[in-house]
């Protein structure tokens, strides 16, 4: 135990272990009025037993219970400095002063104060050691004092002695281990408001990452809507126009209904944008996915001169449904896949394959030149932007094609290995069988990407 401050207001807490210590700090910093208490302590009794030596003792009894007294306060002075360099100077510094103590104690038949002196030990003690431990060394230091004082007082009247000391032992020592406890409560919950604080800066951090997770998640939200909605609608206006150039040189009679399309279009294009603009989801009357699925297809003949069959298997009553992401999601990947086929499959047909039972299943077909989809990858917000799409909502999304094939986009409900992992298997060896028979039949190996290679965007 240490007395020393340490560079605060606290003492030096000196980590020493002995025969069965558990280290301890003892008299923290923060416990100023602990430390006083034991100071003072200290200061009292060694007064009071220096006093009763200098009355109680001629010359040569007196000068040996000062040295010893002398040994007892450099014992005790010494160990914090000591105990830092040796663990188990703590324990000789207690086993010193005892034998200190019990010198004195055999002076004379006025030397049982000296015992008030092994308190201090005592406190020491049970600031460093187990409870069980700093009993045992009181019930140690009785002994002691009943050996020291029985050939000088009998052993009744040792006895009593004993009793009135190890009395005062024990109290002292009992507010050392309240300090012991308190200290120990106090550490605890300053590791408990440190710890708290660094789960508030994780939190923060957190919350922070978050934050600029959505909005890097948003950003990417934006771009796929652009390029899902007005882009499409700019690149069919382009279209029309070049087709209006064609035939004002031709037809001119027939430039009036491109520029209706036209203007049709630019009106589209700025209801989108001002959908984008309000950060409004796509409006799809009622969540109906098959109803938003035919009116979309309609503006697309209308628009595109693509025509397109829709196919709805379930969605009655007790069947599943989509919810209102899922079908603002499905409808994305549904147009992104059919504007796929006006711009590079070649053909003027394609399907949409709804299934409304578990597993949802939505395909878009068309018969078109094909591509390699390995060549395809993930670039441009095409491919990569459905497949981001689906995963939103828990869906997977798998595209099937080859040169001169024809492609197949499939997205699929996500119910588990359990549920629909077999249901899906045979889904794939039928595709994978057909796929095969379709390049068969045209004699094609697997070749350029032509599905989605204009400017990366499948």
């Amino acid at each position: 135990m240490s007395m020393t401050p340490t560079g605060g207001d606290g003492p030096v807490a000196s980590p020493v272990r002995g025969s069965g210590e558990r280290a301890a700090s003892v008299w923290p910093g923060p416990l100023t009025s602990h430390r006083w208490v034991f100071t003072l302590t200290v200061v009292f009794l060694f007064a009071a037993s220096v006093l009763r030596s200098v009355l109680a003792f001629d010359d040569g009894r007196r000068l040996v219970a000062l040295g010893m007294l002398a040994v007892w306060l450099v014992l005790l002075l010494s160990e914090p400095a000591l105990s830092r360099r040796w663990r188990g100077w703590f324990v000789v510094s207690v086993a010193g002063q005892a034998a200190a103590v019990g010198v004195a104690l055999t002076l004379s038949d006025a030397s049982d104060f000296f015992a008030i002196l092994l308190a201090v030990p005592a406190m020491q003690a049970t600031m460093r050691w187990r409870l069980r431990d700093a009993a045992i060394l009181i019930a140690l230091f009785g002994v002691l004092t009943q050996l020291a004082l029985i050939g000088n007082y009998g052993a009744a009247q040792a006895a009593t002695f004993v009793a009135i000391y190890a009395g005062a032992q024990t109290f002292l020592a009992a507010y050392a281990l309240t300090t012991k406890r308190a200290t120990e409560a106090r550490r605890r919950n300053e590791e408990l408001a440190s710890e708290l604080r660094r789960a508030n800066d994780r939190l923060a951090d957190h919350a922070a990452r978050a934050e600029r997770l959505a909005t890097v998640r948003e950003r990417q939200r934006l771009a796929r809507d652009l390029h899902d909605s007005v882009t499409q609608t700019l690149f069919s206006m382009t279209l029309t126009a070049r087709s209006a150039r064609l035939l004002l040189e031709r037809s001119p009679a027939q430039v009036t209904g491109q520029l209706d399309q036209i203007d049709d279009l630019a009106r589209g294009a700025l209801a989108e944008m001002t959908a984008l603009s309000a950060e409004l989801p796509l409006a799809v009357a009622d969540d109906d996915l098959a109803a938003a699925l035919a009116a979309h297809v309609r503006e697309r003949e209308r628009s595109d001169g693509l025509s397109v069959t829709v196919e709805v298997e379930g969605g009655g009553e007790g069947e599943a449904v989509t919810s209102p992401t899922e079908t603002a999601a499905l409808l994305r990947i549904v147009q992104e896949a059919l504007n796929n086929v006006v711009k590079h499959a070649d053909t003027p047909s394609a399907s949409v394959r709804l299934r409304l039972r578990v597993p949802r299943r939505l395909e878009i077909e068309d018969d078109g030149k094909g591509f390699d989809p390995r060549r395809a990858g993930g670039r441009g917000l095409g491919l990569g932007g459905m497949r981001e799409r689906a995963a939103e909502i828990g869906w997977t999304l798998a595209v099937e094609s080859a040169p001169g094939t024809g492609t197949r986009v499939i997205v699929e409900e996500d119910v588990g290995e359990e549920d629909g992992g077999a249901e899906r298997g045979v889904a794939g060896e039928i595709a994978a069988a057909r796929g095969a028979a379709r390049r068969d039949a045209a004699g094609q190996p697997a070749g350029a990407n032509e599905w989605g290679r204009d400017s990366g965007e499948r």
